[in-house]
């Protein structure tokens, strides 16, 4: 299984910043110490190109964030300081995405171990994303391959993916199918296709029972011919910004259930990893970590036909 990284590439913050960049890092070195790691590859990926950015973000939006020329209040929405290195990462984090969905349509499945910056609208970013990357990524396989034309994006982080939906607005192809939690960030909401709205404290059962209602109704009204799978972190019950209350199995469960259904019905898939902002850093990554080993475990049992 094809892993893209971009950690190497720096994206310097100031030394009281609440964001767990080092999370990327320390995955990365878990998967290679994994005793399963021998069937996976690990690969640095290619920058996303203003010509693949132009697919799902405006070309005055692409300048400025080129350029850093931005109002203070933009840079504080998306959160990081504007940097040259800002944006080479946010170039790879999103050229990971569009490598991974290119090896998933050969492979089957293949994970970004950054990605799912799902509040990046067409001309804002917000909430640590500053490129779609997934909404990117779809627009380019969909451009790409003449038999990918319908790409559902299921987002299970915790907060519901506004920018995905402001993007998939009006985009009989692209489908946005969020379940995140009601009374969290983002405080105004942006419609999806289809969302799924839980109250603080939702657990395990609850949370696993929904899920599996909005996918079966949500394949019933799309059929897609590819699908983008952000798996945070951030519904654990430790997690700062999350306001869930699912456990480490139960995340695993959910990570089956979203993988197992694309797969048993032969879909393509591509992970990104979204948001975990536990005070653990390490509860982050054991959450991340199970996500790539189900994904990896599955991608062996479909090559042996089991």
């Amino acid at each position: 299984m094809k892993l893209y990284y971009s950690d190497t590439f720096e994206l310097p913050l100031p030394d009281n910043h609440r964001f767990p960049m080092a999370k990327y890092t320390l995955l990365r070195e878990r998967i290679a110490a994994a005793q399963w790691q021998a069937a996976c590859e690990l690969r640095l990926p290619p920058a996303a190109t203003d010509e693949e950015l132009l697919l799902a973000h405006s070309a005055e939006y692409i300048a400025s964030i080129k350029s850093g020329n931005m109002t203070d209040l933009q840079i504080r929405r998306i959160g990081f300081p504007w940097s040259e290195k800002m944006v080479e990462r946010s170039r790879r984090s999103t050229g990971a995405t569009i490598a991974a969905a290119e090896s998933a349509i050969k492979d089957g499945i293949s994970a970004n171990l950054a990605g799912g910056t799902h509040h990046a609208f067409e001309s804002s970013g917000q909430g640590y994303c500053v490129f779609n990357d997934v909404c990117v990524a779809a627009r380019v396989i969909q451009k790409r391959f003449s038999n990918i034309q319908n790409v559902l994006v299921v987002d299970c982080d915790v907060h519901q993916g506004n920018g995905t939906a402001g993007i998939a607005k009006n985009d009989p192809h692209l489908f946005a199918f969020s379940v995140h939690c009601e009374k969290n960030y983002p405080f105004q909401k942006t419609d999806g296709d289809f969302d799924i709205a839980l109250a603080p404290a939702t657990k395990d059962d609850y949370y696993l029972a929904q899920l599996k209602t909005g996918m079966d109704l949500v394949f019933r009204r799309f059929k897609p011919d590819f699908v983008f799978y952000l798996a945070g972190a951030d519904p654990f019950e430790g997690d700062r910004l999350g306001l869930l209350s699912l456990t480490k199995q139960g995340l695993r469960e959910r990570d089956e259930l979203v993988i197992h259904y694309c797969r048993d019905q032969e879909l393509p898939l591509a992970l990104s990893m979204a948001g975990g902002y536990a005070p653990q850093i390490d509860d982050i990554v054991d959450i991340h970590l199970a996500t790539i080993e189900v994904a990896h475990h599955r991608l062996l049992r479909d090559r042996i036909g089991v």
